[in-house]
């Protein structure tokens, strides 16, 4: 978090006509917010990453679209624009994630530190409306909306385990054509069937479009995610919402547009083992609970495996075929089976890590546990690698592809396809197949 905004101090004090960087609020936990403006156009483009504190490539993109937009006058004056790009949503929780962010990039690694608050301290979500709004980096977004109200707003997302795809509140003609040139480019594959756009309509491979927001309870937010939230706060101001989502770990499965044979007898053995899984961990969470609930750091931990394992029976429930007036689920292909797979084992891989994580802060393991959260995890991990062929993307190819599909949305927005080129580089055509910038 430090190194980011050191960063994008130096470049505006390189480039200071061209870039300003101001303090826009602060996070609960004190630590400074900022905004990074390139240009000084009357069309603004709105850039926020690190919504997630689990998903830190976005910080690496807003830089490099930084740098690009001060390399190109056509992204700024040639198109009357200013990029207006917030460093991090979330700065708190992205520091909980520091202990593997220098890597080795592995799995276990990853998800013995993974962290993401509860989430009713998820800064997208709006519960209550934006009229009651408590968390201070929400209210810094709903500010940064209503001041800008900018043409286009990107939300910077990253996948943990599977592909990348985009959500959007609005349809951009054109964009699942750019979106499929970029990720072929740079080895990214394609999301077909995102788990949380399951009952979405689809404008194009990998391309969703976002459902008007109606309130909902915790399960719906989760679930279909079509509830009240800062991506559609600003739609009142005319401004497009994209999503874009990149994957640290791909997995070529969820790209595979082939149909499945028996999708029934695969969602029973889904929904079983998810099922399976929270059982174990709810079990293992007993054990532990009485022993580290007054532990100074317990609640910031506690609060998202309660939310994981109160919603997984009820996604196992949706996925089953067999669950008595369900939901009638889509046509389901290969994608869609992989991804479903992929999102069970995320759930409980994250509330093993978190757990995991209860018991190192506590500096002892009085309930046991610990043996067999390593051996579950382990055992997870080596699924996610020897089962679904996990390959770690390098956070250079993550942070190209968001950068090659945030201009896209750009300039099918604002209509300026001709004054720009198709990633905002120079000479574009004529670069590698797959460029590779210095991590």
């Amino acid at each position: 978090m430090d190194e980011l905004a050191a960063r994008a101090a130096a470049l505006a004090a390189r480039r200071p006509r061209d870039a300003r960087l101001r303090r826009v609020g602060t996070s609960r936990a004190g630590t400074p917010m900022w905004l990074l403006s390139v240009g000084h156009g009357s069309r603004q483009t709105l850039v926020v990453a690190g919504p997630h504190a689990n998903e830190p490539v976005g910080g690496a993109t807003v830089l490099r679209l930084a740098e690009r937009a001060l390399a190109d006058p056509r992204l700024t004056e040639g198109a009357d624009a200013t990029w207006n790009l917030l460093l991090c949503l979330d700065p708190d929780g992205l520091r909980r994630n520091e202990r593997w962010l220098p890597g080795p990039y592995t799995l276990g690694r990853y998800f013995r530190n993974f962290f993401r608050p509860g989430f009713l301290e998820q800064p997208e979500w709006l519960p209550d409306g934006p009229a009651r709004v408590t968390l201070p980096e929400t209210r810094v977004l709903l500010d940064l909306q209503d001041e800008l109200r900018p043409v286009l707003q990107c939300s910077l997302h990253g996948v943990d385990v599977g592909g990348g795809f985009v959500e959007v509140t609005d349809e951009l003609p054109g964009l699942a054509q750019r979106v499929a040139r970029a990720a072929a480019r740079l080895g990214i594959p394609r999301e077909l069937g995102a788990y949380d756009t399951l009952y979405w309509p689809g404008l194009g491979p990998a391309v969703y479009l976002i459902p008007p927001p109606r309130r909902g309870d915790l399960a719906a937010a989760i679930t279909e995610a079509a509830v009240e939230s800062t991506w559609y706060h600003p739609h009142r101001h005319g401004t497009v919402t994209a999503v874009v989502e990149a994957p640290m770990w791909g997995v070529r499965a969820v790209a595979d547009p082939a149909p499945c044979a028996d999708p029934a007898t695969a969602l029973r053995t889904i929904s079983g083992t998810l099922r399976h899984d929270t059982r174990l961990l709810r079990r293992l969470l007993d054990r532990l609970r009485p022993h580290v609930a007054d532990l100074p750091d317990a609640a910031p931990l506690l609060a998202p495996v309660d939310d994981y394992l109160l919603v997984c029976p009820g996604l196992a429930d949706t996925w089953d075929p067999d669950t008595p007036g369900g939901h009638t689920l889509p046509p389901l292909g290969v994608a869609h089976l992989a991804a479903l797979r992929i999102a069970g084992r995320r759930l409980a891989l994250r509330t093993a890590g978190l757990l995991h994580q209860l018991v190192t802060a506590a500096g002892r393991d009085p309930a046991g546990v610990l043996p067999e959260l390593d051996r579950l995890i382990d055992v997870w991990c080596a699924d996610y690698r020897d089962g679904h062929g996990t390959r770690w993307i390098p956070v250079a190819r993550q942070a190209e592809y968001q950068t090659r599909v945030v201009l896209a949305a750009f300039e099918l927005t604002a209509g300026q396809t001709r004054a720009c080129s198709r990633s905002g580089e120079s000479g574009w055509g004529s670069q590698p197949a797959v460029p590779m910038y210095r991590e």
